[in-house]
């Protein structure tokens, strides 16, 4: 890194794809949300984009030295592009936004607030939608695969598929990656001993543009992954309290 720019308390995670109308507005609004948070990088992961958003950012980074970018060759998919973002971050929290505008940037600092005051123990600060801007069919798709998810899993989040997140970075690469991995955060962070705590986030419409990550709504996979994670939390080992002595 360069010396003059100083090591970030705050990286911001932006999972991409075919967003170039979004970018340079949503940049705006993430540098406004965080002018008074002190040293921050936002990574955009640009997951194989066919558009021109490679280009905008490039654009961008000239005048920008803590906005970087990291793509991949094809599309991995947005758990897939989120923990690329989380391997690159220097700052040791991360936040995570959906890179469509839907997730106001303006809410960052109750998440970075709230983990502060939430104390060491708190490994994740999830947003829940209020206001769902979404069609109703989707809407009714989310609301169903999230009461199923938190009876079987009894994470107590309502809405784990918000994009805006907020947690230590050496909390989410402790834990185990697949695809889907960012709808199941909350249980899987309290899996590894940690709480979790919810703050209120106002949806909004997409900036513009068509949504190109899907809900929770692939049935099939979704009960694969559900499965998956119980299993996950149901295999998991206490942890030894171990002293060396002397």
């Amino acid at each position: 890194m360069n010396p003059e720019i100083p090591d970030p308390l705050v990286s911001v995670v932006v999972p991409v794809r075919n967003e170039a109308g979004n970018v340079a507005p949503l940049i705006g609004e993430i540098e406004t949300a965080l002018r008074d948070a002190g040293p921050f990088e936002i990574i955009y992961v640009n997951d194989g984009s066919t558009d021109s958003t490679g280009d905008e950012l490039r654009k961008l980074m000239q005048s920008r030295p803590h906005l970087r970018q990291v793509k991949h060759a094809q599309s991995c998919g947005q758990s897939a592009a989120v923990r690329t973002g989380v391997r690159a971050a220097r700052g040791p929290v991360i936040v995570t936004l959906d890179g469509d505008g839907q997730n106001d940037p303006a809410f960052i600092p109750q998440l970075l607030k709230k983990l502060s005051a939430s104390g060491a123990l708190c490994g994740l600060v999830q947003g829940q939608r209020v206001g769902r801007k979404d069609t109703g069919f989707k809407k009714l798709q989310s609301r169903i695969a999230n009461s199923v998810r938190g009876s079987i899993l009894q994470d107590g989040t309502r809405d784990t598929g918000c994009g805006l997140k907020c947690f230590r970075r050496e909390v989410y690469l402790a834990l185990p990656y697949f695809d889907a991995l960012h709808r199941f955060m909350p249980a899987l962070v309290k899996r590894e001993g940690y709480t979790i705590a919810l703050v209120d986030v106002v949806d909004r419409s997409r900036l513009t543009g068509v949504s190109n990550y899907g809900f929770f709504d692939r049935l099939w996979v979704g009960i694969v992954d559900l499965m998956g994670v119980r299993w996950l939390i149901r295999r998991r080992k206490r942890v030894p309290q171990a002293e060396e002595v002397r």
